[in-house]
């Protein structure tokens, strides 16, 4: 059973977002991400437990809150972002702004405000008075003042004194702290309470550009091969259309048009273009067999996506329960 999880960090929070509005809108946010990214995401969705209808209902308000705040923070500046906030949340919509103003400026530390404040001096208490004050020394005061306080009192006189004397730091300096809290903050991964996210994560790799699904998971075999394994299994791809039974085959041959399947066959497999020439009508074989005269060298990101049409196609069909696709970890039967 898993375990119902009830604080969450940002990119948590990102990953039930991503997950509340679907797959197919998930994939077309990734869309906008750069592959770290798209990585980190992909990773927290996977891992994702179970997020209780009410809180998962105060993460989507949060993302809406947020979302308007940063529509007030362009068109009308940080005072009139600010204002709006305070009226809304009160105290905590100085807390939003400072978090919008860190994804919006890339100032030094910038990332620390993503994270809960309890997850940040997790890793700063066991780092010296002088690196502790250089890192507050970034951060806004309000979020500055909260990780002080939750140092022990001694850590707490040795910081303050070190920030009160603070020098221009080196910015050399800077980046190599940054680096490497970034590094260590980056790393920590839930572990429990894994749910659906593994199958979410493969509907919306589904989703996804072949050449974004390739460097998802080639990430998440590097990372985790054991989970790597169990999203594969659960995943759809073009070569997987050789293990469809024929009946399959020719229902969903028919939604595509000859000169998209004639994209698609570029560069597959002998064994996969055999069988489906099998399941095409003798005129549909030679249509296409013209157009891939016709149409000689064609870039790979044409041909894949092409072949990402056929799999969304491949799923709807699934959907409406007009084809059946096994998949690994899936035990088969016969009458």
């Amino acid at each position: 059973m898993s375990t119902a999880v009830t604080v969450f960090n940002r990119a948590q929070k990102a990953a039930a977002v991503m997950l509340a509005v679907g797959s197919e809108r998930a994939s077309q946010v990734m869309k906008f991400l750069d592959e770290e990214e798209v990585e980190q995401l992909s990773m927290e969705i996977a891992t994702l437990g179970n997020v209780p209808a009410g809180q998962l209902d105060n993460i989507l308000d949060e993302f809406h809150t947020e979302a308007m705040a940063h529509t007030h923070l362009v068109s009308g500046g940080e005072k009139h972002a600010r204002e709006l906030l305070r009226r809304l949340k009160g105290d905590e919509g100085d807390e939003i702004l400072d978090r919008l103003m860190a994804s919006t400026h890339a100032a030094p530390f910038h990332f620390l405000r993503l994270h809960e404040p309890a997850e940040v001096l997790q890793h700063l208490r066991d780092e010296h008075p002088q690196t502790i004050a250089l890192v507050l020394a970034h951060l806004p005061a309000r979020l500055g003042a909260h990780l002080l306080a939750g140092l022990d009192t001694a850590m707490r006189v040795s910081v303050a004194t070190r920030l009160a004397t603070l020098e221009r730091a080196d910015p050399v300096v800077v980046e190599r702290v940054e680096a490497a809290l970034q590094a260590r903050l980056g790393e920590v991964r839930r572990r429990s309470g894994r749910r659906d996210g593994v199958k979410e994560l493969a509907d919306l790799l589904n989703q996804t550009e072949r050449s974004t699904e390739r460097l998802i998971m080639s990430e998440l075999e590097e990372l985790d091969p054991a989970l790597a394994e169990r999203v594969r299994a659960l995943m759809f791809v073009f070569e997987d259309l050789v293990s469809l039974q024929d009946r399959d085959l020719q229902e969903i041959l028919r939604q595509v048009e000859p000169q998209r399947l004639a994209v698609a066959f570029k560069g597959i497999s002998a064994e996969l273009r055999g069988q489906l020439e099998k399941n095409l009508s003798e005129r549909a074989r030679t249509t296409i067999a013209e157009e891939m005269d016709l149409m000689g060298s064609v870039r790979v990101k044409d041909v894949e996506e092409a072949q990402s049409e056929i799999v969304r196609i491949v799923h709807e069909l699934e959907k409406e329960g007009l084809v059946t696709v096994s998949r690994g970890g899936e035990e088969e039967f016969v009458a």
